[in-house]
C-alpha cells in the first residue's frame, strides 16, 4: 500500500552538544521532532527512521491526534491547542476571513555560517494571502533560537493578533519551574506538575516585569542545579509578552511564547511584515548547564563587554534627592579611596527634582542646586581616576514638569487623558517621532557635554493605557521598539558608552534589551539575604558580568535588616560589583574592609566574569553554596552563606562542582571571606588540603555551620 503522506525530508541542526531534528516538506513549515542533547551523526535513513519512531498514531482523526506540530502551530491543521498565529483580514472596515491560515506551499534553505546552524523556511497560504517565514538556529553554545515573520500579500489590511513559536519537550519533562516575585523580591522559583492544560504567564506592563518568568522550564521531576534533564524557553523582548507551557490530551508538551500584542496593535497593510521576537531555548543536565548555554551565547556576541567591568559607586542610597556639591565630592573621594572606578550620580540632578513628584522629562541640570552645572563634580571625579555616570528615566514624565505642560499630547493615554498615575509619573509616547527626537537629543547633549561614560536607564512604573494620542491607538509595540532605537542611536553617537537597564530594579531583564544594554540592575533590594536568591534567578539568564551587585549600607534600605559587611561584600562579589552606601558615614574599619572586598573582586574579575557558574543542590534552606570555575578548570572560588539555622548540628559534606576530575586542587579559605565565626571547625579550615577534582565532586568537604548571615569564601586552586 502506498504511503498517503506527502514526501518529507529531515534536517539535523547540530552545534554545541545540541541536536535539533526537523521535518520539512513542500506542504508544511518546519516541524521540530526533537531537540536537546547531541544525537551524533545521522544520515538520511537514520533521520527518517527517527521520525517514524517518534511519530504518534493518528487513529481515525487528525484533529484529536496530531502526528507532529509545526514550529508555528496552526488551527487549520486540526490543532485544537493554542494557535501559533491568530488574526483576520479587514474588509470594508469589518472583520473578514484569514483567521485560520494554513501554510502549505513551503520552501526551506540551510544557511549555516560562523558555527551557527540555520534553517530558513517560507510557507504561503494563497487563500489567506499570507506568507509565513520561520527561522530556526542552533548556536555554538548549544542555544536554540526560533522566530517567525508574517507578510500580508493581500490587497486589504490584515489584523495580526498573535504570532508564537512552540518547541516540544518529551514526556519525561513532567515538572515545570517558572519564576515569580515583585519589586525588591524578583525572580524566585516556583514549581508545579506539568499537568494537562496551559500554564500562561503574561506581562502586560510594557516590560517583562518584576514577576517576569525569565524562563519557563520543564524537566524530569526534582531537577536541580547539577542533576536532572531540563528544557527551557525565554522571550527575547523588552515589552509585553506571553510565555506558555502547554500539555494536550493528545500527549503533546510544548514550551512556547511571543510578544503579547494589544488589540489592533499590529495591522499589516498590503506588503507589510511583522517579525516576532526570538524564542530562545536552552537545555541541560541540571540548571547550571542550562544557564551556561545562555552565558556562553551572550559572551560570544561581538558587543559583549570585553574590558574589565569597572567597580562603581551609585549615589542613590547615599544621598537620595539631597544633592550638594561638597557632599557628593566627599562621597566620590571616599569611593576612590576604596578602589571605585566609576561614580554614578543618581536621581535628583535635573530641574525641579527635589522629590519624586516633579521634574521627570526636564533633562536640564538644575541651576538652583548646581549653579555651576555638574562640571565641577565631573572634573573632580575624573581627577580621582574614575569614570562618570548619570541617571535618566527617559520614558517617563511628571505632570509637574515643563515638558508635560508644553506637550500634554506627548503622554500615553486612551482618550480619557493621561493613563493612571503611578509613582507620581506618567509615560511618554515614544511612538511619536518628535518625542523620540527630544529624548535622544537631550540625552546625547548631556553625554557629550559631561563626558558621560555610563547611563543608568531607569523605568520605574508599568506602562498601562499605552495608547497614542489623540485616538488612543495602541502603542506598546512601538514604544518597546523605540527604546531599542534610542539606546542604539546613543551608542552610535558616543562610542564606548555603556548603558544599564534598570527598571524599578529588575523589571526589564531579557535577551531583547541586553542586545543594547551592557548590564542590568537585578533589584532595588541590596539586602544580601534576599539578594542570594534574586541573583540566582537572574543568573539563569545572564552571566555575572552583566548583573549589577552592590554592597549596601549596614541597615538594608528595603528590608531594615542589619547585616555584617562580610555577608554584604561576599554576596556582592559575584556580579558587576558596586557600592550603594554613604561611605562618608562608614567607619575607618568599615572602609578598610570595603577596600579589601573591592581589591579581591578586581583580582578575581578574569575568573568571575569568564568562568562557569556552579551551584550546590541543597537539602533544606540553611545555607547556600555557589561559585565560579575557570573555563580551563584551573581554579574555582566558592561562597558559603549561612541562610538560617539548620535542623541538624552539621551541614554535612557538600561537593565542590565544576572542577576537573584529573586535576589536584589546594583547598583553603580566601580572605577577607575567612572571618565568619563558626562553631566546630573542620580540619581543612586550619590546614589546607590537596584533593582531586573528582574527590571534591564525589566526596566533598565537611562544611562548618555558620551563624545566620555568616559568609565564607573557599578557594580551590590547581597545584
Amino acid at each position: 500500500m502506498d504511503d498517503p503522506r506527502p514526501p518529507r525530508r529531515h534536517e539535523h541542526l547540530r552545534a554545541g552538544d545540541t541536536s535539533v531534528v526537523v521535518e520539512v516538506g513542500d506542504d508544511t513549515i518546519p516541524r521540530v521532532l526533537r531537540w536537546g542533547c547531541d544525537l551524533g551523526d545521522l544520515d538520511d535513513l537514520a533521520l527518517a527512521a527517527l521520525a517514524d519512531a517518534v511519530r504518534p498514531t493518528t487513529g481515525d482523526s487528525v484533529v484529536t491526534h496530531q502526528t507532529s506540530v509545526p514550529l508555528v502551530p496552526q488551527h487549520g491543521t486540526g490543532w485544537l491547542g493554542r494557535p501559533g498565529i491568530t488574526g483576520n483580514r479587514i474588509v470594508d472596515g469589518l472583520p473578514g476571513p484569514g483567521w485560520s491560515p494554513l501554510f502549505t506551499s513551503a520552501q526551506h534553505a540551510r544557511a549555516d555560517s560562523d558555527g551557527v546552524c540555520r534553517l530558513v523556511s517560507e510557507g504561503t497560504d494563497p487563500g489567506a494571502a499570507l506568507t509565513l517565514t520561520t527561522e530556526l538556529e542552533v548556536h555554538p553554545s548549544g542555544l536554540v533560537r526560533a522566530r517567525a515573520s508574517v507578510r500580508n500579500d493581500g490587497e486589504t489590511p490584515y489584523a495580526l493578533a498573535a504570532l508564537e513559536c512552540a518547541l516540544p519537550v518529551p514526556a519525561a519533562a513532567d515538572e515545570l519551574m517558572h519564576l515569580t516575585g515583585h519589586h525588591t523580591r524578583e525572580r524566585l522559583p516556583q514549581r508545579q506538575p506539568f499537568t494537562v492544560g496551559q500554564l500562561v504567564r503574561e506581562a502586560r506592563g510594557g516590560r517583562p516585569g518584576h514577576d517576569a518568568t525569565t524562563i519557563i522550564a520543564a524537566g524530569v521531576p526534582g531537577f536541580g542545579w547539577q542533576t536532572g534533564r531540563v528544557w527551557s524557553v525565554h522571550i527575547a523582548w523588552n515589552g509585553n509578552q506571553v510565555s506558555v507551557a502547554e500539555r494536550t490530551d493528545g500527549g503533546w508538551r510544548l514550551l512556547r511564547g511571543g510578544e503579547l500584542l494589544l488589540p489592533g496593535e499590529v495591522v499589516l497593510e498590503p506588503g507589510e511584515t511583522y517579525t516576532a521576537p526570538w524564542l530562545v531555548a536552552s537545555w541541560g543536565d541540571g540548571l547550571d548547564e542550562l544557564a551556561g548555554r545562555h552565558h556562553d551565547y551572550l559572551r560570544a556576541r561581538p558587543q559583549h563587554p570585553s574590558r574589565p567591568r569597572p567597580v562603581l559607586l551609585n549615589t542613590w542610597e547615599a544621598v537620595y534627592f539631597d544633592h550638594d556639591l561638597d557632599r557628593l565630592t566627599a562621597l566620590a573621594e571616599a569611593g576612590a579611596e576604596v578602589g571605585v572606578e566609576r561614580f554614578v550620580l543618581d536621581d535628583g540632578w535635573f530641574r525641579g527634582r527635589r522629590n519624586d513628584r516633579a521634574g521627570l522629562g526636564d533633562w536640564f541640570v538644575d541651576e538652583a542646586v548646581w549653579p555651576d552645572g555638574l562640571r565641577p563634580l565631573v572634573d573632580r571625579v575624573h581627577a580621582l581616576g574614575m569614570e562618570f555616570g548619570l541617571w535618566f528615566e527617559p520614558e517617563m514624565v511628571n505632570l509637574d514638569s515643563d515638558l508635560a505642560r508644553a506637550h500634554p499630547d506627548w503622554l500615553l493615554g486612551v482618550g480619557r487623558g493621561p493613563g493612571p498615575e503611578s509613582r507620581h509619573q506618567h509615560v511618554l509616547d515614544l511612538s511619536k517621532e518628535e518625542v523620540v527626537t527630544y529624548v535622544t537629543e537631550r540625552m546625547s547633549a548631556l553625554i557629550a557635554e559631561l563626558d558621560i561614560a555610563y547611563l543608568k536607564w531607569d523605568h520605574n512604573r508599568a506602562v498601562v493605557d499605552a495608547g497614542g494620542q489623540p485616538l488612543g491607538s495602541p502603542a506598546g509595540h512601538a514604544n518597546a521598539l523605540a527604546v531599542q532605537r534610542i539606546m542604539a542611536e546613543l551608542k552610535h553617537r558616543h562610542p564606548g558608552l555603556e548603558i544599564e537597564s534598570c527598571c524599578g530594579g529588575g523589571g526589564r531583564i531579557d535577551l531583547g534589551i541586553i542586545e543594547f544594554a551592557d548590564r542590568v540592575w537585578a533589584s532595588d533590594c541590596v539586602d544580601a539575604h534576599d539578594r542570594l536568591d534574586i541573583q540566582r534567578g537572574t543568573g539563569l539568564l545572564l552571566p555575572p558580568e552583566l548583573v549589577g551587585t552592590h554592597i549596601g549600607s549596614p541597615r538594608a534600605h528595603t528590608t531594615g535588616r542589619v547585616q555584617p559587611l562580610s555577608l554584604r561584600g561576599g554576596v556582592a562579589l559575584w556580579g558587576h560589583l558596586g557600592i550603594e552606601w554613604d561611605l562618608t558615614r562608614a567607619t575607618a574599619e568599615e572602609r578598610a574592609e570595603v577596600a579589601e572586598w573591592v581589591a579581591l573582586h578586581t583580582s578575581l574579575r578574569p575568573l568571575l566574569h569568564n568562568g562557569r557558574v556552579v551551584h550546590a543542590d541543597l537539602s533544606g534552606d540553611a545555607f547556600r553554596l555557589e561559585g565560579v570555575v575557570a573555563q580551563d578548570g584551573s581554579r574555582g572560588v566558592y561562597g558559603l552563606a549561612g541562610y538560617d539555622r539548620p535542623l541538624t548540628s552539621s551541614y554535612g559534606r557538600m561537593p565542590l562542582g565544576g572542577l576537573r576530575d584529573d586535576v589536584t586542587y589546594r583547598v583553603s579559605l580566601l580572605p577577607p571571606g575567612d572571618r565568619a565565626p563558626v562553631g566546630r571547625r573542620p580540619a581543612w579550615m586550619d590546614q589546607s588540603v590537596a584533593l582531586s577534582g573528582r574527590v571534591l565532586r564525589e566526596v566533598g568537604l565537611e562544611l562548618p555551620v555558620l551563624q545566620p548571615d555568616g559568609y565564607l569564601l573557599i578557594d580551590a586552586t590547581a597545584v
